[in-house]
């Protein structure tokens, strides 16, 4: 076990070895000090090692390679999931799905079509640079940052691969990037596998997506709209009435012949609503529906990147800002849930695992938050007749 945190350890001294400068190094320990506090909400000015200004030029302005971090973290994770893989025949899930990153007021930022030459290298593997649209859309009655999510499930390990964003029309549909983030998955993952499942929601059941999935030899289960056409003329809401569940059937507009099952899904509301599932291999009914609900790990990502490692609170005035404090967020979720798999038992609360992360990988972010604490705090230890010295122990040079 010990393995884990030296990979996360290797990790950390990488991506600080990244940065140009001993300066940008700092603000890197900084950033991450704040992602890892896991109170949801690491706001620059929230810091106590470093101005808001300085993280601000750090994430928006100073030139580092983002996209070297995230080779970096992907060459780190495919290390980490080699040396921890489970039994022989297991099997990979590969999670897709949308997210919203809600957003109000206005970023004029985030629509510029003449990016700078550091963002036009940084965003050559999440964006065309040369788009002009802006990020910040509406979609289904939502208006923010849009995000298709690669997630993927092996054994106990969770792992963030990779996102595309929306751009609204003119540009990729969910659907296309979906497509495009199955291509990101290196072989080198996926031959160690015996069967590698995709499963998406109903915005991914479309032929063009299961056959991206065949195409690769997977196998897809998603969800499908219950108004979609058989090649009888039925809808697929049909056969809720008139066959058995685990049916195989002929979908208009598939090149495969579909197994779907059925379920109540029961609403917020307390009402319950019918809903489909199909997948392109023959399982049973009754086990097509209990592998659909596999699906939902990727929600509760979503919500532990939001509401504990502030995914979704970048204020940037830049879209390269935007990228590198997403990508940032990602890197300390993954950090926290590696030292959650080192800790014996294993701790199942993200904000001790974030702190404990903080403690064993980024230890001089906790000495100098205590250094700070002690020097604008002594006032109330003399109100008590006590002076706080700090001095190095016996032998150790400082």
């Amino acid at each position: 076990m010990e393995t884990i945190v030296e990979n996360a350890q290797l990790l950390v001294y990488s991506l600080l070895g990244l940065m140009p400068s001993l300066y940008q190094r700092e603000s890197l320990e900084a950033q991450l000090g704040l992602f890892l506090e896991a109170q949801g909400h690491p706001l620059p000015q929230h810091t106590q090692l470093k101005s808001a200004s300085s993280l601000s030029r750090f994430l928006n302005q100073y030139v580092w390679s983002t996209l070297s971090v995230i080779r970096t973290t992907r060459k780190s994770v495919l290390q980490q999931i080699e040396a921890h893989l489970p039994h022989l025949g297991s099997t990979l899930y590969l999670l897709i799905d949308l997210t919203t990153l809600p957003k109000s007021g206005k970023f004029p930022a985030l629509s510029t079509a003449i990016p700078s030459p550091a963002e036009s290298d940084d965003l050559s593997d999440s964006a065309d640079a040369e788009a002009s649209d802006p990020w910040v859309r509406v979609l289904n009655g939502k208006r923010g940052l849009h995000l298709v999510m690669l997630y993927l499930v092996i054994g106990q390990w969770r792992v963030p691969w990779s996102f595309k964003i929306w751009r609204g029309k003119g540009h990729p549909s969910p659907n296309q990037l979906a497509c495009k983030l199955l291509a990101t998955v290196p072989r080198r993952l996926t031959c160690r596998f015996k069967t590698v499942v995709v499963l998406a929601d109903t915005e991914f059941g479309t032929p063009k997506f299961t056959a991206a999935v065949q195409a690769r030899q997977w196998r897809a289960v998603v969800g499908i709209k219950c108004d979609r056409k058989l090649s009888d003329g039925r809808s697929v809401k049909d056969l809720y009435r008139h066959a058995k569940r685990g049916a195989q059937v002929q979908v208009a507009g598939f090149a495969c012949r579909l197994t779907l099952s059925w379920f109540w899904l029961k609403r917020s509301d307390g009402k319950r609503e019918l809903r489909f599932v199909a997948s392109t291999h023959p399982y049973s009914g009754v086990y097509l529906v209990r592998l659909g609900r596999h699906r939902w790990a990727i929600e509760g990502f979503f919500k532990t990147i939001k509401h504990r490692f502030g995914f979704h609170r970048f204020g940037q005035s830049t879209r390269l800002g935007v990228y590198r404090w997403l990508i940032l967020s990602l890197i300390a979720y993954l950090l926290a849930h590696w030292i959650d798999q080192w800790s014996l038992p294993p701790i199942l609360d993200w904000q001790s695992a974030a702190q404990l992360a903080l403690k064993t990988l980024l230890p001089i972010v906790v000495w100098k938050q205590l250094l700070v604490r002690i020097r604008t705090q002594a006032d109330i230890a003399a109100q008590y007749g006590f002076e706080i010295v700090l001095k190095p122990l016996p032998g150790l040079d400082c």
